[in-house]
């Protein structure tokens, strides 16, 4: 018989009797949640493409199983600690506020446990499988996510640009997984999603500045009024974005196919960063989001498609 509780809110009332509720299947998805899936299959494809672009010759099918277990597993276990720190902001934003943590899904001290379990796992993986140094660049990546940005979105909005790092390891790692080296193609993958992810982060804080500023999660567009410095921000980033993708082909790591398509997926991204600039409008905020998740993935797959 469950023990009865004092709680402070009806709220709380309804958290808790969730939980104990919660039937063996809806707790095994509270967990799967806590990983979240979609940007861990993200983060593996990127890792798959600089995988792919640093094999030559037979490709190793069976190393390559070993290194996309390995990151999704790493992956998972990032996200996992990620939402365990956040779980006092993420209950307080709407877009967030159904994860498992805040909505008493999951109780904390698991979800840590969890976190730490998975992360411990892919080392512990992906060192003797793969190689070392795919271990190393795994371990940077966690500390970097989880100990220094994690933690800084509530203090400065310089947690984009330093979380940025972290967030452009996968293509690296994928690439170090292959050869065991990090030659200037990997660097140039590093970079190019580097750049990329102001746009994406800055459409998504515009969008959800409200939700952010409740939270205290000091995105720059939260804490600045007009929106000057992060559209000049945006279009910065874009731009280099955008002179970066054209350098495997000035290198001769990609063909004529590929330049063509990057100038293509170029304009497009541009112009969608030029619209948000002129209207500064949350559906343009929008479209800006969408058309960064497609341009990212297809132009590391051109890559891959016309490596020569």
């Amino acid at each position: 018989m469950p023990k009865s509780v004092a709680l402070k809110s009806p709220a709380e009332t309804i958290l808790v009797s969730e939980e104990i509720v919660l039937t063996v299947r809806e707790r095994l998805g509270a967990f799967v949640a806590l990983t979240k899936p979609r940007i861990t299959v993200e983060v593996v494809m990127i890792s798959a493409f600089g995988f792919a672009l640093a094999s030559v010759g037979r490709f190793d099918w069976i190393k390559f199983f070993h290194a996309m277990f390995g990151i999704g597993l790493l992956s998972s276990g990032i996200s996992a600690l990620n939402q365990w720190i956040e779980r006092d902001s993420d209950g307080l934003m709407r877009r967030t506020a159904a994860r498992p943590l805040p909505a008493g899904k999951v109780k904390p001290f698991h979800a840590l446990l969890f976190g730490l379990a998975l992360t411990a796992a892919a080392e512990a993986y992906i060192c003797p499988l793969v190689n070392p140094l795919s271990a190393i660049l795994g371990a940077l990546t966690a500390i970097g996510y989880v100990l220094c940005y994690t933690p800084l979105k509530s203090r400065t909005w310089w947690s984009t640009a330093i979380g940025s790092f972290p967030g452009a390891m996968p293509p690296l790692i994928g690439w170090a997984a292959a050869t065991g080296q990090m030659p200037v193609g990997a660097w140039l993958l590093f970079g190019l999603m580097f750049f990329w992810q102001f746009p994406h982060f800055y459409a998504i804080a515009w969008m959800y500045r409200e939700d952010y500023r409740r939270a205290g999660i000091k995105m720059l567009p939260v804490i600045e009024e007009n929106g000057e410095r992060t559209i000049r921000q945006t279009m910065v980033t874009a731009v280099i974005t955008l002179a970066l993708s054209v350098l495997p082909f000035s290198l001769g790591l990609c063909g004529w196919i590929y330049l063509f398509g990057a100038v293509a997926l170029g304009a497009m991204f541009l112009q969608s960063c030029l619209k948000l600039a002129k209207t500064r409008g949350n559906l343009d905020a929008k479209r800006l989001l969408r058309v960064s998740v497609i341009y990212l993935p297809v132009l590391f797959l051109l890559m891959v498609l016309d490596k020569q």
